[in-house]
């Protein structure tokens, strides 16, 4: 398996993968310690909440989502973020149609 990425990543030469309905993801850079992923919404998408041992910090780069993070739940929109500790339950709904740029340490085996 690849562990790196390459050096540039140019949008239009790379693979989306649909891992839900409503949901496109795009792996952008990584290493075995890093991670960044574009993740594309349609209005109404569900990011299903689920737990991983990776801590994630996601800017809010367009559209709008309510976000529930362990129990507490915040609508953001475009320019804010938000992180999520280790194993901490969390998931959000695409109230406008959006993209999240996630990032992930150490990266997310699971998607390549």
């Amino acid at each position: 398996m690849k562990t790196r990425s390459d050096v540039f990543q140019i949008e239009r030469e790379m693979e989306w993968q649909r891992p839900a309905p409503g949901i496109e993801r795009q792996i952008m850079a990584y290493d075995g310690q890093l991670m960044m992923v574009k993740v594309k919404f349609e209005t109404g998408a569900v990011g299903t909440p689920h737990t991983h041992y990776h801590s994630q910090a996601t800017y809010v780069a367009s559209g709008r989502f309510e976000l529930t993070i362990g129990d507490r739940k915040q609508v953001l929109e475009a320019g804010d973020g938000y992180y999520v500790e280790p194993d901490q339950e969390h998931g959000c709904v695409c109230l406008e149609a959006g993209i999240l740029i996630d990032t992930f340490s150490p990266m997310r085996q699971d998607f390549l």
